[in-house]
């Protein structure tokens, strides 16, 4: 009986730990990130639109090629989550890491993913100077150059709010023109190329 009685504690006490530990990482991203030592699975990105994940595909296996692993941290966003993103540093504790309200990011469409570099050992790190692959160049910088080869415009270059780890296809549509409901063709790579 007491040891039922522990067993049961223990495990009570494991998943109390597990919600803390899940409630820190969704309210401060990046809070507890160093703790993600062995992370060696992506986080699942469904509903892109097929041209964006066919180059999202790209891109993770051009970067490979280079010596450099990537993480898709993030793609199509539903609006629920992009009010939580966005009231982080408003009306929720954390930084502000955007200005995109629901329906006004390319995530909220299936046209953006976000990345970051993995290390050897799985874990993630959003350095811009790091040079894992040892080449003299900036993985981050290398990996955005391959993107803006693949068609992805890259956030970094935003004047008024740099998004550094954000990729996105837009293919020519405005946020006004997907709000009306203007969407790009499933296959738009034609489109693309014709441009």
């Amino acid at each position: 009986m007491i040891k039922r009685k522990k067993t049961t504690l223990f495990l009570i006490a494991a998943l109390l730990l597990a919600i803390f530990y899940m409630q820190l990482q969704t309210s401060i991203p990046g809070f507890i990130n160093d703790l993600d030592f062995n992370s060696k699975e992506a986080p699942k990105v469904s509903q892109l639109h097929p041209y964006v994940l066919q180059q999202k595909n790209e891109l993770v296996r051009l970067t490979k090629k280079k010596g450099i692993a990537i993480i898709i941290t993030d793609g199509y966003r539903s609006h629920e989550e992009q009010t939580r993103i966005y009231n982080q540093g408003r009306s929720t504790e954390g930084d502000i890491v955007t200005n995109a309200k629901a329906g006004e990011s390319l995530h909220n469409y299936g046209l953006a993913i976000d990345f970051a570099l993995r290390l050897k050992d799985g874990s993630i790190i959003w350095d811009m100077e790091y040079d894992g692959n040892g080449n003299g160049k900036a993985d981050w910088m290398e990996v955005v150059e391959i993107a803006k080869d693949l068609g992805f415009q890259w956030g970094g270059d935003w004047a008024n709010f740099p998004d550094y780890p954000h990729l996105q296809i837009d293919f020519g549509l405005t946020i006004r023109d997907l709000k009306r409901g203007k969407l790009p063709p499933m296959d738009a790579s034609e489109t693309l190329e014709a441009e």
